[in-house]
């Protein structure tokens, strides 16, 4: 019996067990009565071929269960016409399990015939593996013909890659041998430049003790001139000390012989003005602004007997023009009262007084002289005429950012300066 309708004989088999009773299966077989028919196939098959060629009983069961699951093809068997569009394998194991008459030739027929078109599918595969054989082949010359002339094409680009390469290589070597003759060359030119160069040093290092040694004799030199420097400095000291101490006896002495009595009056003090407490003031316009160091401002007031000008409004308009008349006066009063305590000077602080409505109620600070203008005259022109009346020489600083005021008491020979030199200056104090 082939193989496959053996298969197939132990499938229907396995399929039929199901509609048996455990008593109606042969004892070798019970125990795949609960399997399903592909495990009772599996595990069983060889046990249930052995049943049916074996017990005639249990082959008729089985039989009796195909009738029941096949009757047309069971049916055309027993009446010996099978039909011909039945699957051969399954014609020959309904007919190895039924065993109506002639059924050793069906099983046989049925055989050859499965032989047959397994023959025929094996020769349709052949022909199929043939083609695609063929087809492939077809592709892998193809393939290889592609794959030569690419590799003929990189071969012959390898080469011209070589011939560059060697050429470059031929170009490399011969650059090497230059560089080593220009290296030889180079050595010399080292070897020849080190050797100037120890020579140079030894010259150098000669030069050096040479100039040290002049060094050593100038320093000597020079400590001797300053002693002698020192000793002459100080007689010429002495002598400059002795003359002073002469002019300044003899001034005590001229003192004394004209009796002159302490001066209480300056010359500011004879110009004519408004004296506080008599007029108040009406607001006047603020002047330009510039920028200074306070740091000029000391300097000038460190100088001897310096008597410094102050334009009152234009400094209150300048740095505080927000506050009332009243409070900017004393604002800067109060100041300016440090400011001549700190620095000795002579301070004056003039006042546009024009058209004074009434009295002005102010005690001048100590050390600083608090003038306003008369009607009909201006600050400005009340401090030229305290600058002109100041003796030619003596040190007179006007604080005013006018241009007007600054160039007039420039040209009577005083130092203008802007008002915000002097507010940054209090604002230190």
């Amino acid at each position: 019996m082939p193989e496959k309708v053996r298969r197939r004989v132990v499938a229907l088999t396995g399929d039929a067990l199901g509609g048996l009773t455990i008593a109606e299966l042969p004892v070798t077989l019970r125990q795949y009565a609960r399997f399903t028919p592909q495990r009772r196939a599996k595990f069983g098959g060889n046990a249930m071929a052995t049943a049916l060629e074996n017990d005639a009983v249990f082959r008729q069961r089985i039989a009796s269960r195909l009738r029941e699951m096949l009757p047309e093809l069971t049916g055309a068997l027993e009446d010996g016409t099978p039909p011909p569009a039945a699957d051969p394998v399954d014609v020959a194991a309904v007919a190895y399990v039924l065993r109506p008459d002639g059924w050793a030739k069906l099983v046989a027929a049925a055989s050859e015939e499965a032989q047959r078109a397994q023959a025929e599918r094996a020769g349709e595969e052949a022909q199929r593996d043939l083609a695609r054989l063929r087809a492939e082949l077809a592709e892998a010359r193809t393939a290889a013909r592609t794959e030569s002339e690419r590799g003929r094409g990189e071969l012959d680009a390898l080469r011209k890659e070589l011939e560059a390469t060697q050429r470059k290589l031929r170009s490399a070597q011969s650059d090497v041998k230059r560089g080593e003759a220009e290296v030889r060359k180079l050595r010399a030119e080292l070897e020849s430049v080190r050797s100037a160069a120890a020579s140079d040093k030894a010259a150098a290092d000669s030069e050096a003790r040479r100039l040290k040694a002049r060094l050593t004799e100038a320093e000597s030199a020079l400590e001797a001139g300053r002693r002698a420097a020192r000793e002459g400095r100080s007689v010429e000291d002495m002598r400059v000390k002795l003359l002073l101490d002469t002019v300044l006896e003899a001034a005590q002495g001229l003192r004394r012989e004209l009796a002159l009595p302490p001066t209480e009056v300056r010359p500011a003090d004879t110009v004519d003005s408004v004296e506080p407490g008599r007029m108040s003031p009406k607001d006047v316009a603020a002047r330009a602004l510039s920028d200074t160091d306070p740091a000029l401002l000391d300097q000038l007031l460190a100088l001897p007997q310096s008597h410094i000008v102050v334009d009152g409004y234009n400094v209150t308009k300048t740095g505080y023009p927000t506050m009332p008349l009243e409070k900017q006066r004393l604002r800067l009063l109060g100041g300016l009262a440090v400011l001549a305590a700190q620095s000795g000077a002579e301070v004056t602080c003039v006042f546009d007084g024009a058209e004074l409505a009434a009295p002005v109620l102010l005690a001048p600070p100590r050390g600083v002289r608090v003038l306003f203008s008369k009607p009909g005259q201006t600050a400005d022109e009340l401090i030229r005429r305290i600058v002109r009346a100041e003796p030619a020489g003596r040190p007179v600083v006007v604080v005013s950012s006018d241009r007007e005021v600054a160039d007039g008491c420039a040209a009577a020979g005083a130092r203008p300066v802007a008002s915000t030199l002097l507010l940054k200056r209090l604002a230190r104090t």
